[in-house]
């Protein structure tokens, strides 16, 4: 677990690297990657702070760079690359909310041998996020999402198919595999 006082330094540091982007000027982030230098899988995300409207979210949901580097990749791809959005201007930086999620190593939940629907039940709400893999195709809905839409389990899980560009009722196939996680979420 992270403490908040750590949280606020990586929001900081997003931020930082989001802006180093538009001025072109190396803000020295050496001591914040060596205080953040465990594997941690993490999602930024980009509000608009007078709407709340999504501006940009894109992350790792493995654990395979340092936390830093995590950071610093993740809050520049989901302000410039997120394909939903234009690329971020640099008027719109002092509008947008920074959110980022630190996330659990996700793990397969298994259901029972026909036994689909205990997928749904060991969903927990507002404390899980999903991942959906079928096919070649991945979806993954963090945590708040399900809070956020006031959506139930089986909501939930549907909306990660969707979002995995699989039919809603694609976890219900014995070769699609379901992974939920936890996440510590920090905004601004």
């Amino acid at each position: 677990m992270l403490t908040q006082s750590q949280g606020a330094k990586l929001i900081k540091l997003a931020r930082k690297s989001i802006d180093e982007e538009f001025s072109g000027k190396k803000n020295g982030f050496d001591r914040e990657i060596k205080e953040f230098d465990k594997r941690h899988g993490v999602f930024v995300t980009l509000k608009m702070k007078d709407s709340g409207e999504l501006r940009g979210c894109i992350g790792f949901p493995y654990p395979i760079f340092p936390l830093s580097k995590a950071i610093i990749e993740a809050a520049k791809s989901a302000a410039f690359s997120d394909p939903r959005f234009m690329p971020l201007n640099q008027k719109e930086l002092e509008k947008i909310k920074i959110e980022i999620s630190v996330l659990s190593v996700p793990e397969e939940i298994k259901p029972r041998p026909n036994k689909r629907e205990d997928i749904v039940k060991a969903i927990n709400i507002g404390e899980d996020g999903l991942i959906v893999q079928l096919e070649g195709l991945s979806g993954l809905l963090l945590p708040q999402v399900a809070t956020e839409f006031k959506m139930n389990q089986l909501e939930f899980l549907e909306e990660t198919c969707l979002k995995a560009g699989l039919n809603r009722e694609a976890w219900k196939h014995k070769s699609c595999h379901v992974f939920k996680f936890q996440a510590q979420i920090f905004d601004e």
